[in-house]
């Protein structure tokens, strides 16, 4: 469990911060409601007491969650990449089988957002698109049913 998790630096940077406001502010704020809902009395039937340990359970959790992967944070920077193939941190223009273009740029799992045209390189589309270069035609099974796509250009920017 000593990978490497490949991220770009706006990615690192968002998980830093994420981590950073768990430590300084979630986790004292939960530590006082916990104390405070301890000063109630009996905590058998204190439900913001139960409703507090809860969250810091799951604060906790996040935090060594955050704390792995930035440890083990491999970041990427695409301007600084040379490749006649797709990887890691490439943005792929494509075809798809209406002769629509397609952009997405390949990221780390937690950067994902489809809507920005940016796809994890877990997802089934960023795994087919690896180690493939421009005008190869790519299958895609895709849990809508398989779609091709056929590669124009591969770009690090």
């Amino acid at each position: 469990m000593n990978d490497k998790v490949p991220m770009l630096e706006e990615g690192y940077r968002r998980l830093e911060a994420e981590l950073k406001n768990l430590k300084s502010v979630e986790r004292p704020s939960v530590v006082q409601a916990i104390e405070e809902a301890r000063a109630h009395g009996d905590l058998s039937e204190n439900a913001e007491y139960h409703a507090a340990k809860e969250k810091q359970g799951h604060i906790e959790g996040r935090i060594m969650e955050l704390e792995g992967k930035v440890s083990r944070a491999q970041v990427i920077d695409p301007t600084t990449l040379v490749s006649d193939k797709v990887v890691f941190g490439a943005t792929v223009t494509m075809l798809d089988e209406n002769d629509d273009e397609v952009v997405y740029q390949i990221v780390g799992a937690d950067e994902g957002d489809i809507k920005i045209g940016r796809i994890s390189y877990q997802s089934p589309i960023a795994r087919a698109l690896i180690g493939r270069k421009v005008e190869d035609e790519v299958e895609v099974k895709a849990p809508g049913g398989d779609r091709y796509y056929e590669i124009t250009k591969i770009e690090f920017k």
